[in-house]
């Protein structure tokens, strides 16, 4: 593959991704954040908007005592505002009291904007854009221009599009970054405007700032990569105002691994993990169907395509797994062959072998998925399956009885929720009583309260998941019900299910089978 001109990654999870619902960060959280996004390489982290947030003001403080290996901190604005002399106006004399080595800022394109918006004249407008540049420019800064709603203008009115960028130039701006702010323009369009673009300013830096609102923010960026652009503006797993910014998680494989720039970032296979771990800190779920970073996006279910990876990855693999730092997954379902079990129980550590053993085993599963059991996400119940028709089950202790009440007093507002559990653990009956909130929670306080003298370490266990599944909505109250549970002892996680038209029973098989799960792990580890 040749090697491709440079091209730098801005990362904007800071600013832009935190005007995404749902997305927040301290001012500790973004210095953890930049670190992270630092150490993979990112070349340039937009820290905030200085003055606009409490927040903001702060992390460029702390900023100011860090050191970054890879990236520069930048700091994000607008022009100066109209009429008014940019040495008098207080938010750009912010963006140079924030210390950083990058200014940022923003100004119209788009000459409805200069007219309806900021109700100026296109000229006052150049000049605005001219001299926050050269301001910045004079204090010793790099300066990135974010022409906004630049390809919205360019349709409208392109000659007046082209003479913003012209007195950013005038005023030494480092990068012109063209902003498809309202993300409804087409790869085609971005392209084609990009190069034209291109050609007016021969030699000019053009970095490329994408929305998603018509699914199309990576592909754009792309597009716009193709036609000369050498900065690619993103966030890390797509957040964002609306629909989200270009997502770096996705831009940033392509352009490595499908057109040509290998050394865009150090260590590609850290992408993942970083990915994980911006949502851990913003405390989202992550996405497991995201491209390339997702926790299904090389899983294979069908029995077809597991039989075909078996025998070649790229088959049904657009690139290799590990390249992205994921892996590789088998899923077992009613689609399953026995590919699927088969690949399954050797992950595991058991040795399978095609025949009637396994046709068993798939057959059970099947059955047990028109049920209504699902084990995609609920690994540890097919472990446990396994090990039954294997013959390798050793239960760590044996149910005799469970009883759950809950009692409401209506006058004084009141309600209280109580479990008993007998179970034979080493050959002694043991029965224990809790409350908790809620009957499955009272349940789990008493399971673990009977379990806790002979298992102490259950105390590292937790649910940190409880998914409730109505499986047949049209039986109402009377419908079968589906639980799925995700545990960890803080340093592995694993899911369980369990089906019934009780809810509590179906609660109950997912609890016992995650407690059972990890005791029986402790004792007999995969394989034996």
């Amino acid at each position: 593959m040749s090697k491709s001109p440079a091209v730098s990654l801005y990362d904007t999870t800071l600013r832009d991704g935190t005007q995404g619902e749902g997305v927040n960060f301290s001012a500790h959280d973004k210095l953890r954040i930049a670190h992270e996004l630092d150490a993979f390489g990112m070349h340039y982290i937009e820290g905030g908007w200085p003055g606009s947030n409490p927040k903001d003001m702060e992390f460029f403080e702390l900023a100011k005592t860090q050191k970054f290996k890879n990236a520069k901190i930048a700091a994000f604005g607008s022009t100066r505002r109209a009429n008014l002399a940019v040495e008098d106006d207080p938010q750009v004399k912010m963006l140079i009291d924030a210390g950083t080595p990058v200014v940022t800022f923003y100004g119209k394109s788009w000459l409805l904007h200069v007219t309806e918006v900021l109700r100026t004249t296109p000229e006052e407008n150049r000049a605005m854009i001219r001299d926050t540049v050269r301001f910045c420019k004079e204090a010793g800064r790099e300066v990135i221009y974010d022409a906004e709603h630049f390809f919205d203008g360019f349709k409208d009115e392109p000659e007046y599009a082209l003479s913003t960028l012209a007195a950013a130039l005038e005023g030494g701006a480092d990068f012109l970054v063209l902003c498809e702010t309202n993300g409804g323009s087409l790869p085609h369009e971005v392209e084609e405007i990009t190069r034209k673009v291109q050609a007016r300013f021969p030699g000019a830096k053009i970095g490329i700032h994408s929305h998603d609102d018509g699914g199309l923010g990576v592909a754009n960026a792309l597009a716009s990569i193709r036609a000369g652009a050498v900065q690619v503006q993103g966030t890390m797993n797509g957040y964002g105002e609306r629909t989200g910014n270009c997502n770096l998680t996705t831009v940033v494989p392509n352009l490595a691994l499908k057109m040509g720039y290998e050394g865009i970032v150090p260590d590609l296979t850290k992408l993942t993990a970083l990915s994980k771990f911006v949502d851990d800190v913003a405390n989202l779920p992550h996405f497991n169907r995201a491209p390339f970073v997702g926790s299904t996006a090389f899983s294979h279910k069908g029995g077809t395509h597991v039989n075909a990876v078996q025998k070649l990855a790229r088959s049904y693999e657009h690139i290799q797994p590990t390249a992205v730092g994921n892996r590789q997954v088998v899923l077992v379902s009613d689609m399953s062959g026995q590919d699927n079990i088969l690949r399954k129980a050797q992950e595991m550590g058991f040795d399978l072998k095609r025949g009637e053993e396994s046709r068993r085993i798939l057959d059970q599963i099947k059955q047990r998925e028109n049920d209504g059991y699902e084990y995609e996400a609920a690994d540890a119940s097919f472990e446990l399956l396994l090990r039954r028709e294997l013959g390798l089950y050793q239960p760590s202790f044996k149910l005799l009885e469970y009883h759950t009440t809950h009692r409401q007093h209506g006058e004084r507002g009141l309600d209280t929720c109580e479990a008993t559990v007998k179970i034979e653990l080493n050959n002694e009956r043991i029965y224990t009583v809790e409350e908790g909130d809620g009957p499955v929670n009272a349940l789990d306080q008493a399971l673990r309260k009977a379990l806790a003298t002979a298992h102490p370490e259950l105390a590292k266990v937790s649910l940190c998941d409880f998914k409730v599944r109505i499986l047949d909505s049209k039986s109402g109250t009377a419908a079968k019900t589906r639980v799925l549970i995700e545990s960890t002892d803080g340093v592995d996680s694993w899911g369980t299910v369990g089906v019934d038209f009780n809810i509590i029973d179906a609660s109950w098989e997912a609890l016992r089978e995650s407690l059972e799960f990890y005791l029986l792990r402790k004792k007999q580890p995969r394989g034996a």
